[in-house]
């Protein structure tokens, strides 16, 4: 079992930027594959970013490749979201997931992570 928090979310003007961070317990993080969603108010839950449990492999959705950057550092149990040019539509409440994984590799773009945390609200203005 492993339990998420996020942090790092916060209120800022289109163009700037965040840094979203995920601590994760326990003591086999290096054997989570983790991603970031996000959910805009009346919309459903969609993909974001996802990074492979040895950290070798990403992936992002097409509305935030070249601005967001997903890395993770096992030996702090740790993932980040670097959100970069950030926009108004970016607006949403962004959730960490985690899961277990034996494909070192492999990127998990789709929602079904065993794991998950209660967000943070990220709110660009514009």
């Amino acid at each position: 079992q492993v339990q998420l928090v996020e942090s790092g979310g916060g209120s800022v003007q289109a163009g700037g930027s965040l840094r979203l961070s995920c601590a994760a317990s326990g003591r086999t993080f290096s054997g989570y594959a983790m991603g970031w969603f996000r959910q805009a108010p009346g919309k459903e839950r969609e993909f974001v970013a996802a990074i492979s449990q040895s950290g070798t492999g990403t992936g992002y959705a097409d509305s935030v490749k070249g601005r967001f950057t997903i890395s993770r550092d096992n030996a702090k149990n740790t993932v980040y979201l670097q959100m970069n040019s950030l926009k108004s539509e970016d607006t949403a409440v962004y959730y960490c997931a985690a899961r277990w994984t034996v494909s070192s590799g492999f990127v998990y773009r789709d929602p079904k992570y065993a794991y998950w945390g209660r967000g943070t609200q990220v709110t660009v203005s514009s």
